[in-house]
Protein backbone atom coordinates (compact mmCIF):
# COMPACT_ATOMS: atom_id res chain seq x y z
CA UNK A 1 0.00 0.00 0.00
CA UNK A 2 1.60 3.14 -1.40
CA UNK A 3 0.73 6.50 0.04
CA UNK A 4 0.75 9.83 -1.98
CA UNK A 5 3.66 11.98 -1.46
CA UNK A 6 3.99 15.25 0.96
CA UNK A 7 6.35 17.38 1.76
CA UNK A 8 4.85 17.59 5.28
CA UNK A 9 6.10 14.56 7.42
CA UNK A 10 2.12 14.23 8.49
CA UNK A 11 -0.62 12.74 7.13
CA UNK A 12 -4.20 15.12 7.10
CA UNK A 13 -7.21 13.02 8.82
CA UNK A 14 -8.59 11.84 5.16
CA UNK A 15 -10.61 9.03 5.25
CA UNK A 16 -8.12 6.41 4.73
CA UNK A 17 -5.58 8.41 7.60
CA UNK A 18 -3.18 9.07 4.38
CA UNK A 19 -0.68 11.70 3.44
CA UNK A 20 -1.28 14.60 1.20
CA UNK A 21 -0.58 14.38 -2.20
CA UNK A 22 1.83 17.74 -3.21
CA UNK A 23 0.36 19.08 -6.98
CA UNK A 24 2.86 22.78 -7.15
CA UNK A 25 2.15 24.48 -9.87
CA UNK A 26 5.90 26.11 -11.15
CA UNK A 27 7.22 27.08 -14.77
CA UNK A 28 10.70 24.42 -14.93
CA UNK A 29 14.02 26.13 -14.27
CA UNK A 30 15.85 25.28 -17.28
CA UNK A 31 19.99 25.61 -16.91
CA UNK A 32 21.11 27.55 -19.36
CA UNK A 33 24.63 27.54 -20.28
CA UNK A 34 26.49 30.45 -21.37
CA UNK A 35 27.30 30.87 -25.29
CA UNK A 36 31.00 30.55 -26.17
CA UNK A 37 32.69 33.83 -27.07
CA UNK A 38 35.19 34.36 -29.85
CA UNK A 39 38.58 33.21 -29.20
CA UNK A 40 40.11 35.30 -26.78
CA UNK A 41 36.80 36.83 -25.50
CA UNK A 42 37.36 37.29 -21.72
CA UNK A 43 35.88 34.97 -19.04
CA UNK A 44 33.90 37.87 -17.85
CA UNK A 45 31.80 37.84 -21.08
CA UNK A 46 30.34 34.46 -19.98
CA UNK A 47 29.78 34.90 -16.92
CA UNK A 48 27.87 37.82 -17.84
CA UNK A 49 25.58 36.14 -20.41
CA UNK A 50 24.73 33.50 -17.71
CA UNK A 51 23.99 36.03 -15.07
CA UNK A 52 20.71 36.58 -17.14
CA UNK A 53 19.12 33.01 -15.79
CA UNK A 54 16.63 32.88 -12.52
CA UNK A 55 18.31 33.82 -9.08
CA UNK A 56 19.09 31.07 -7.32
CA UNK A 57 20.46 30.15 -3.95
CA UNK A 58 23.18 27.90 -3.46
CA UNK A 59 25.34 26.56 -0.68
CA UNK A 60 29.13 27.05 -0.77
CA UNK A 61 31.48 24.43 1.80
CA UNK A 62 34.00 25.50 3.08
CA UNK A 63 36.89 24.64 5.38
CA UNK A 64 34.87 24.87 9.09
CA UNK A 65 36.35 27.36 11.49
CA UNK A 66 38.50 29.84 10.09
CA UNK A 67 35.79 31.35 7.90
CA UNK A 68 36.18 32.38 4.31
CA UNK A 69 39.46 32.88 2.47
CA UNK A 70 40.26 35.96 0.58
CA UNK A 71 40.46 33.69 -2.00
CA UNK A 72 36.74 32.18 -2.00
CA UNK A 73 35.09 35.19 -1.36
CA UNK A 74 37.01 36.67 -4.63
CA UNK A 75 35.61 33.97 -6.33
CA UNK A 76 32.34 34.15 -5.42
CA UNK A 77 32.01 37.57 -6.56
CA UNK A 78 33.67 36.98 -10.06
CA UNK A 79 31.07 33.98 -10.46
CA UNK A 80 27.89 36.62 -10.42
CA UNK A 81 27.49 35.83 -6.34
CA UNK A 82 26.40 37.81 -3.56
CA UNK A 83 26.95 36.52 0.21
CA UNK A 84 23.80 36.42 2.02
CA UNK A 85 25.24 35.00 5.31
CA UNK A 86 28.16 32.74 6.26
CA UNK A 87 28.16 30.24 9.27
CA UNK A 88 32.02 30.06 9.84
CA UNK A 89 31.53 27.54 12.80
CA UNK A 90 30.63 24.71 10.14
CA UNK A 91 32.06 26.44 6.87
CA UNK A 92 28.86 26.93 5.06
CA UNK A 93 28.41 30.00 2.88
CA UNK A 94 24.84 30.83 1.65
CA UNK A 95 25.13 32.45 -1.63
CA UNK A 96 22.48 33.72 -4.11
CA UNK A 97 23.70 34.08 -7.85
CA UNK A 98 21.64 34.41 -11.16
CA UNK A 99 24.68 32.68 -12.91
CA UNK A 100 23.91 29.07 -13.78
CA UNK A 101 27.06 27.88 -13.43
CA UNK A 102 27.67 29.36 -10.42
CA UNK A 103 28.46 25.94 -8.70
CA UNK A 104 30.18 24.11 -10.70
CA UNK A 105 32.66 27.50 -11.30
CA UNK A 106 33.07 27.39 -7.36
CA UNK A 107 33.46 23.15 -7.11
CA UNK A 108 37.13 24.54 -9.11
CA UNK A 109 37.71 27.18 -6.37
CA UNK A 110 40.81 25.85 -4.08
CA UNK A 111 39.60 25.73 -0.57
CA UNK A 112 36.13 24.97 -1.34
CA UNK A 113 34.61 21.30 -0.82
CA UNK A 114 31.84 21.21 -1.95
CA UNK A 115 28.69 23.54 -3.85
CA UNK A 116 25.46 23.74 -5.17
CA UNK A 117 22.09 25.14 -6.02
CA UNK A 118 19.90 24.55 -3.18
CA UNK A 119 16.86 24.97 -4.95
CA UNK A 120 15.47 24.51 -8.90
CA UNK A 121 12.65 27.67 -8.61
CA UNK A 122 14.10 31.11 -8.92
CA UNK A 123 13.98 33.01 -5.73
CA UNK A 124 11.37 33.53 -3.91
CA UNK A 125 9.88 29.92 -4.43
CA UNK A 126 5.91 30.47 -3.67
CA UNK A 127 3.21 27.41 -4.01
CA UNK A 128 -0.18 27.34 -4.79
CA UNK A 129 -0.58 24.05 -3.12
CA UNK A 130 -3.34 23.84 -0.76
CA UNK A 131 -1.25 22.31 2.36
CA UNK A 132 -4.21 20.75 3.61
CA UNK A 133 -5.69 22.34 6.61
CA UNK A 134 -6.68 20.12 9.52
CA UNK A 135 -10.07 19.75 11.13
CA UNK A 136 -10.54 21.96 14.65
CA UNK A 137 -12.38 20.47 17.47
CA UNK A 138 -15.78 22.08 17.27
CA UNK A 139 -16.86 23.58 20.56
CA UNK A 140 -19.64 20.55 21.06
CA UNK A 141 -17.22 18.00 20.74
CA UNK A 142 -14.88 19.59 22.78
CA UNK A 143 -17.48 19.91 25.37
CA UNK A 144 -18.25 16.52 25.08
CA UNK A 145 -14.93 15.47 25.59
CA UNK A 146 -14.23 18.02 28.64
CA UNK A 147 -17.39 15.95 29.95
CA UNK A 148 -14.71 12.53 30.12
CA UNK A 149 -12.00 14.31 31.69
CA UNK A 150 -11.17 12.99 35.03
CA UNK A 151 -9.63 15.29 37.95
CA UNK A 152 -6.38 16.33 37.48
CA UNK A 153 -6.47 15.85 33.59
CA UNK A 154 -6.74 18.52 31.14
CA UNK A 155 -10.30 18.84 29.39
CA UNK A 156 -9.11 17.36 25.96
CA UNK A 157 -6.99 14.78 27.64
CA UNK A 158 -9.21 11.78 27.41
CA UNK A 159 -9.44 12.00 23.40
CA UNK A 160 -4.59 11.59 24.16
CA UNK A 161 -4.67 7.94 23.13
CA UNK A 162 -1.09 8.49 22.12
CA UNK A 163 -0.29 9.69 25.80
CA UNK A 164 -1.95 6.12 27.25
CA UNK A 165 -0.24 4.04 24.67
CA UNK A 166 3.45 5.78 25.97
CA UNK A 167 2.83 5.72 29.33
CA UNK A 168 2.87 9.43 29.22
CA UNK A 169 -0.02 10.11 31.61
CA UNK A 170 1.79 7.63 34.44
CA UNK A 171 5.19 9.47 33.74
CA UNK A 172 3.61 12.59 34.76
CA UNK A 173 3.10 11.54 37.78
CA UNK A 174 6.52 11.65 38.46
CA UNK A 175 7.83 14.55 36.55
CA UNK A 176 6.31 16.68 33.90
CA UNK A 177 9.67 18.08 32.53
CA UNK A 178 11.96 20.82 33.66
CA UNK A 179 11.60 24.68 32.72
CA UNK A 180 14.99 24.70 32.48
CA UNK A 181 15.04 22.08 29.34
CA UNK A 182 14.31 23.70 26.24
CA UNK A 183 12.91 21.54 22.68
CA UNK A 184 13.09 23.77 19.61
CA UNK A 185 10.47 23.02 16.80
CA UNK A 186 12.44 23.51 13.28
CA UNK A 187 8.98 23.71 11.04
CA UNK A 188 7.08 26.18 9.78
CA UNK A 189 6.50 28.79 12.69
CA UNK A 190 5.23 27.90 15.97
CA UNK A 191 1.52 30.60 17.25
CA UNK A 192 3.21 31.24 20.93
CA UNK A 193 0.03 33.11 21.44
CA UNK A 194 -1.47 29.94 21.86
CA UNK A 195 -3.15 29.35 25.97
CA UNK A 196 -1.73 25.56 25.95
CA UNK A 197 2.14 26.97 24.21
CA UNK A 198 2.34 30.36 25.90
CA UNK A 199 3.04 29.38 29.36
CA UNK A 200 5.89 27.10 27.99
CA UNK A 201 7.54 29.54 25.25
CA UNK A 202 10.67 30.56 24.82
CA UNK A 203 11.19 33.37 22.99
CA UNK A 204 15.04 33.97 23.44
CA UNK A 205 15.18 30.26 21.73
CA UNK A 206 13.27 31.44 19.02
CA UNK A 207 13.83 32.57 15.64
CA UNK A 208 12.95 33.17 12.20
CA UNK A 209 15.39 31.26 9.59
CA UNK A 210 13.64 31.24 6.17
CA UNK A 211 16.01 33.25 4.72
CA UNK A 212 19.23 31.49 5.56
CA UNK A 213 20.07 34.26 7.86
CA UNK A 214 18.62 34.36 11.20
CA UNK A 215 15.40 37.12 12.11
CA UNK A 216 14.90 38.37 15.19
CA UNK A 217 11.91 40.45 14.68
CA UNK A 218 9.29 39.86 17.66
CA UNK A 219 6.85 37.25 16.96
CA UNK A 220 9.24 36.79 13.64
CA UNK A 221 9.04 32.46 14.31
CA UNK A 222 4.94 32.64 14.06
CA UNK A 223 3.29 30.92 11.54
CA UNK A 224 1.25 33.50 8.77
CA UNK A 225 -1.94 33.33 7.98
CA UNK A 226 -1.02 31.16 4.81
CA UNK A 227 1.18 29.26 6.57
CA UNK A 228 0.86 25.49 7.30
CA UNK A 229 -0.34 25.28 11.17
CA UNK A 230 1.99 21.99 11.00
CA UNK A 231 5.09 23.40 13.45
CA UNK A 232 2.26 24.67 16.18
CA UNK A 233 0.55 21.56 16.17
CA UNK A 234 4.23 19.91 16.93
CA UNK A 235 4.65 22.24 19.50
CA UNK A 236 1.75 21.55 21.15
CA UNK A 237 2.13 17.81 21.08
CA UNK A 238 5.04 18.26 22.74
CA UNK A 239 5.08 20.55 25.55
CA UNK A 240 1.60 21.69 25.51
CA UNK A 241 0.64 23.34 29.30
CA UNK A 242 -0.79 20.97 32.09
CA UNK A 243 -2.96 24.36 33.17
CA UNK A 244 -6.46 22.89 33.14
CA UNK A 245 -6.54 24.57 29.01
CA UNK A 246 -6.93 22.19 26.25
CA UNK A 247 -4.38 18.82 25.96
CA UNK A 248 -1.81 18.37 27.50
CA UNK A 249 1.66 17.58 26.05
CA UNK A 250 4.17 14.91 26.40
CA UNK A 251 6.62 16.83 28.24
CA UNK A 252 3.94 19.62 29.56
CA UNK A 253 7.02 20.89 32.15
CA UNK A 254 9.34 21.57 29.69
CA UNK A 255 10.29 24.90 27.32
CA UNK A 256 9.17 25.38 23.62
CA UNK A 257 10.70 27.17 21.27
CA UNK A 258 10.18 27.79 17.27
CA UNK A 259 12.26 27.72 15.06
CA UNK A 260 10.70 28.62 11.34
CA UNK A 261 12.39 27.53 8.56
CA UNK A 262 9.50 27.06 5.97
CA UNK A 263 8.43 29.22 3.35
CA UNK A 264 4.95 30.63 2.79
CA UNK A 265 4.28 27.70 0.50
CA UNK A 266 5.77 25.30 2.41
CA UNK A 267 9.36 24.67 0.89
CA UNK A 268 12.23 23.47 3.70
CA UNK A 269 14.93 24.65 2.23
CA UNK A 270 18.66 24.07 2.83
CA UNK A 271 19.80 27.66 3.83
CA UNK A 272 16.96 27.52 6.33
CA UNK A 273 17.28 24.14 8.22
CA UNK A 274 20.95 25.03 8.19
CA UNK A 275 20.09 28.23 9.84
CA UNK A 276 17.71 26.62 12.28
CA UNK A 277 20.32 23.84 13.56
CA UNK A 278 23.06 26.09 14.03
CA UNK A 279 20.63 28.57 15.68
CA UNK A 280 19.60 25.53 18.17
CA UNK A 281 22.97 24.87 18.94
CA UNK A 282 24.13 28.68 20.14
CA UNK A 283 21.15 28.89 21.74
CA UNK A 284 21.65 25.98 24.17
CA UNK A 285 17.99 24.15 22.71
CA UNK A 286 18.72 20.45 24.18
CA UNK A 287 16.43 19.05 21.89
CA UNK A 288 14.94 19.85 18.15
CA UNK A 289 12.09 18.67 16.28
CA UNK A 290 12.63 17.78 12.42
CA UNK A 291 9.17 16.48 11.03
CA UNK A 292 9.87 17.46 7.36
CA UNK A 293 12.16 16.56 4.20
CA UNK A 294 14.59 19.08 3.54
CA UNK A 295 13.08 20.54 -0.04
CA UNK A 296 13.20 20.38 -2.92
CA UNK A 297 14.44 16.62 -2.88
CA UNK A 298 13.23 14.09 -1.06
CA UNK A 299 16.79 12.07 -1.21
CA UNK A 300 19.85 13.86 -1.95
CA UNK A 301 22.43 11.58 -3.88
CA UNK A 302 25.53 11.72 -3.04
CA UNK A 303 26.90 11.09 -6.40
CA UNK A 304 25.23 14.29 -7.57
CA UNK A 305 27.23 17.31 -6.47
CA UNK A 306 24.74 20.01 -6.38
CA UNK A 307 22.99 17.50 -4.20
CA UNK A 308 25.99 16.24 -2.35
CA UNK A 309 26.79 20.22 -0.84
CA UNK A 310 23.39 20.32 0.42
CA UNK A 311 23.99 16.91 2.28
CA UNK A 312 27.09 18.35 3.30
CA UNK A 313 25.38 21.57 4.43
CA UNK A 314 22.88 19.40 6.38
CA UNK A 315 25.24 17.21 8.00
CA UNK A 316 27.58 19.89 9.13
CA UNK A 317 24.74 21.55 10.86
CA UNK A 318 23.40 18.94 12.79
CA UNK A 319 26.47 17.43 14.27
CA UNK A 320 27.39 20.88 15.02
CA UNK A 321 24.35 20.90 17.16
CA UNK A 322 25.30 17.69 18.35
CA UNK A 323 28.35 18.90 19.83
CA UNK A 324 26.32 22.04 21.35
CA UNK A 325 24.61 19.03 23.30
CA UNK A 326 21.60 18.78 21.25
CA UNK A 327 19.86 15.45 21.00
CA UNK A 328 17.95 15.90 17.05
CA UNK A 329 14.66 13.83 16.07
CA UNK A 330 13.45 13.42 12.61
CA UNK A 331 10.54 11.71 11.10
CA UNK A 332 10.80 8.57 8.37
CA UNK A 333 8.24 9.86 5.92
CA UNK A 334 4.38 9.12 5.16
CA UNK A 335 4.96 7.15 1.70
CA UNK A 336 5.36 3.76 3.03
CA UNK A 337 8.99 3.23 1.98
CA UNK A 338 11.23 0.39 2.98
CA UNK A 339 14.39 2.86 3.30
CA UNK A 340 16.56 -0.04 3.66
CA UNK A 341 15.61 -1.68 0.34
CA UNK A 342 18.10 -1.84 -3.15
CA UNK A 343 15.83 0.84 -4.98
CA UNK A 344 13.22 3.53 -4.25
CA UNK A 345 11.29 4.97 -6.88
CA UNK A 346 10.84 8.68 -6.43
CA UNK A 347 8.41 10.45 -8.23
CA UNK A 348 8.36 13.95 -5.94
CA UNK A 349 12.02 15.24 -6.94
CA UNK A 350 12.61 18.27 -7.49
CA UNK A 351 9.09 19.56 -5.65
CA UNK A 352 9.51 23.35 -6.51
CA UNK A 353 9.46 23.12 -10.03
CA UNK A 354 8.43 19.92 -12.22
CA UNK A 355 9.43 16.45 -10.63
CA UNK A 356 11.33 14.10 -12.77
CA UNK A 357 10.88 10.38 -11.46
CA UNK A 358 14.16 8.91 -10.74
CA UNK A 359 15.14 5.43 -9.18
CA UNK A 360 17.57 6.02 -6.50
CA UNK A 361 20.34 3.98 -4.62
CA UNK A 362 19.09 4.02 -0.70
CA UNK A 363 22.66 3.63 -0.40
CA UNK A 364 24.15 6.83 -1.78
CA UNK A 365 20.63 9.30 -1.73
CA UNK A 366 19.56 10.13 1.48
CA UNK A 367 16.14 11.64 2.88
CA UNK A 368 17.85 14.73 5.02
CA UNK A 369 17.86 15.55 7.72
CA UNK A 370 16.46 12.11 8.91
CA UNK A 371 19.01 9.26 7.21
CA UNK A 372 21.92 11.68 8.61
CA UNK A 373 24.21 10.20 11.36
CA UNK A 374 22.95 10.68 14.75
CA UNK A 375 19.86 12.15 14.26
CA UNK A 376 17.08 9.70 15.83
CA UNK A 377 14.50 8.70 13.17
CA UNK A 378 11.07 7.98 14.12
CA UNK A 379 8.25 5.63 12.74
CA UNK A 380 4.56 5.62 13.12
CA UNK A 381 2.13 3.72 14.76
CA UNK A 382 -1.49 3.70 15.29
CA UNK A 383 -3.61 3.19 18.15
CA UNK A 384 -3.61 -0.74 18.00
CA UNK A 385 0.26 -0.50 18.15
CA UNK A 386 1.21 -1.96 15.01
CA UNK A 387 2.76 0.26 12.42
CA UNK A 388 0.68 3.14 10.44
CA UNK A 389 -0.23 2.26 7.05
CA UNK A 390 1.46 5.28 5.51
CA UNK A 391 4.49 5.29 7.52
CA UNK A 392 8.65 4.39 6.17
CA UNK A 393 10.43 1.65 7.60
CA UNK A 394 13.29 -0.37 7.08
CA UNK A 395 16.08 -2.30 9.23
CA UNK A 396 18.82 -0.41 10.07
CA UNK A 397 17.32 2.91 9.66
CA UNK A 398 14.20 3.32 11.76
CA UNK A 399 15.63 4.31 15.32
CA UNK A 400 12.06 3.98 17.61
CA UNK A 401 8.45 4.27 16.85
CA UNK A 402 5.64 6.03 18.44
CA UNK A 403 2.18 7.03 18.18
CA UNK A 404 1.85 9.31 14.69
CA UNK A 405 -2.38 8.23 14.37
CA UNK A 406 -3.60 6.33 11.41
CA UNK A 407 -7.07 6.38 9.92
CA UNK A 408 -9.61 5.17 12.39
CA UNK A 409 -10.98 2.45 9.95
CA UNK A 410 -7.43 0.50 10.15
CA UNK A 411 -6.64 1.49 14.07
CA UNK A 412 -9.46 2.60 16.02
CA UNK A 413 -8.69 3.82 19.67
CA UNK A 414 -9.93 2.50 22.82
CA UNK A 415 -12.94 4.56 24.28
CA UNK A 416 -13.24 7.29 25.58
CA UNK A 417 -11.02 8.22 22.45
CA UNK A 418 -13.09 8.41 19.35
CA UNK A 419 -10.54 9.60 16.50
CA UNK A 420 -7.66 7.35 15.55
CA UNK A 421 -5.64 10.66 14.85
CA UNK A 422 -3.37 12.98 16.86
CA UNK A 423 -4.82 16.10 18.57
CA UNK A 424 -2.69 19.08 18.66
CA UNK A 425 -2.47 22.62 18.99
CA UNK A 426 -3.72 24.98 16.13
CA UNK A 427 -3.32 28.71 15.63
CA UNK A 428 -5.55 30.60 16.70
CA UNK A 429 -6.28 28.85 20.44
CA UNK A 430 -7.83 26.18 18.98
CA UNK A 431 -7.37 22.02 18.86
CA UNK A 432 -7.40 19.66 15.73
CA UNK A 433 -6.00 16.16 14.51
CA UNK A 434 -3.31 14.98 12.02
CA UNK A 435 -1.63 12.11 11.44
CA UNK A 436 1.99 10.88 10.07
CA UNK A 437 5.31 10.14 11.24
CA UNK A 438 5.58 14.66 11.83
CA UNK A 439 2.99 13.76 14.90
CA UNK A 440 5.20 10.52 16.01
CA UNK A 441 8.34 12.45 16.16
CA UNK A 442 7.58 14.72 19.02
CA UNK A 443 6.08 12.35 21.16
CA UNK A 444 10.30 10.97 21.01
CA UNK A 445 11.33 14.70 21.34
CA UNK A 446 9.05 14.88 24.19
CA UNK A 447 10.32 11.66 26.07
CA UNK A 448 13.91 12.94 25.29
CA UNK A 449 13.03 16.10 26.72
CA UNK A 450 11.68 14.30 30.15
CA UNK A 451 15.06 12.22 30.06
CA UNK A 452 16.93 15.36 29.96
CA UNK A 453 14.45 16.57 32.75
CA UNK A 454 15.62 13.72 34.71
CA UNK A 455 19.17 13.69 33.81
CA UNK A 456 20.32 17.37 33.36
CA UNK A 457 24.08 16.58 32.38
CA UNK A 458 23.54 13.92 30.26
CA UNK A 459 24.90 14.22 26.67
CA UNK A 460 22.94 13.50 23.68
CA UNK A 461 24.53 10.04 23.47
CA UNK A 462 23.62 8.92 26.43
CA UNK A 463 20.14 10.47 26.09
CA UNK A 464 19.79 8.33 23.03
CA UNK A 465 20.51 5.53 24.43
CA UNK A 466 18.10 5.86 27.22
CA UNK A 467 15.35 6.25 24.58
CA UNK A 468 16.32 3.03 23.16
CA UNK A 469 17.13 0.95 26.09
CA UNK A 470 13.87 2.26 27.55
CA UNK A 471 11.52 1.48 24.67
CA UNK A 472 9.11 -1.39 24.46
CA UNK A 473 10.81 -4.14 22.34
CA UNK A 474 8.06 -4.68 19.64
CA UNK A 475 8.51 -7.45 17.38
CA UNK A 476 7.75 -7.47 13.78
CA UNK A 477 4.07 -7.17 12.77
CA UNK A 478 3.90 -10.42 10.24
CA UNK A 479 1.87 -10.79 8.13
CA UNK A 480 1.18 -7.05 7.60
CA UNK A 481 -2.49 -6.24 5.90
CA UNK A 482 -3.06 -3.13 7.40
CA UNK A 483 -6.53 -2.71 5.25
CA UNK A 484 -7.37 -6.41 5.77
CA UNK A 485 -7.66 -6.89 2.21
CA UNK A 486 -5.81 -10.03 2.10
CA UNK A 487 -2.16 -8.74 0.42
CA UNK A 488 1.17 -8.36 2.68
CA UNK A 489 1.44 -4.69 2.34
CA UNK A 490 4.67 -4.23 4.02
CA UNK A 491 7.59 -6.63 5.26
CA UNK A 492 9.12 -6.40 8.32
CA UNK A 493 12.31 -7.19 8.84
CA UNK A 494 14.59 -7.44 11.77
CA UNK A 495 18.18 -8.45 13.47
CA UNK A 496 20.10 -7.04 15.77
CA UNK A 497 17.20 -6.43 18.59
CA UNK A 498 15.64 -3.93 16.39
CA UNK A 499 13.23 -4.25 13.60
CA UNK A 500 12.18 -2.42 10.24
CA UNK A 501 8.95 -1.03 11.31
CA UNK A 502 9.50 -0.22 15.19
CA UNK A 503 13.79 0.16 15.63
CA UNK A 504 14.36 -0.59 18.97
CA UNK A 505 10.70 -0.46 20.30
CA UNK A 506 7.70 1.81 21.06
CA UNK A 507 8.44 4.71 22.82
CA UNK A 508 7.95 4.59 26.23
CA UNK A 509 8.12 7.69 28.84
CA UNK A 510 7.50 6.30 31.86
CA UNK A 511 10.23 3.78 31.17
CA UNK A 512 12.12 6.67 30.71
CA UNK A 513 11.77 8.97 33.64
CA UNK A 514 12.01 5.58 36.13
CA UNK A 515 16.06 5.56 36.23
Amino acid sequence: MTAPLARYRRAAALPLGMALASALAFLPNVTATAADGAAGAPVAQSRLAAADGPELSYVVNVHPGHGASRTVLRAISDAGGTVVTSYDQIGVIVVHSANAGFAEEMRAVRGVDSAGATRTAPLPAQSTTDTGKPRPLTATEAKAVAARAKAGQDPLEPQQWDLRAIQADKAHERTLGSPKVTVAVIDTGVDDTHPDIAPNFNRAASVNCVSGKPDTADGAWRPGAADSPHGTHVAGEIAAARNGIGMTGVAPGVKVAGIKVATTGGFFYTEAVVCGFVWAAEHHVDVTNNSYYTDPWYFNCTDDPDQRALVDAVSRASQYAERKGTVNVAAAGNESYDLASDSIDDVASPNDTKPVPRTIDPAVCKDIPTQLPGVVTVAATGAKNIKSSYSNYGLGTIDIAAPGGDSTAYQPPAPPATNGSILGTLPGGTWGYMSGTSMATPHVVGIAALIKSTHPYAPPALVKALLYKEADATPCTDPYDIDGDGQVDAVCASGHGTTGFYGAGIADALNAVRR
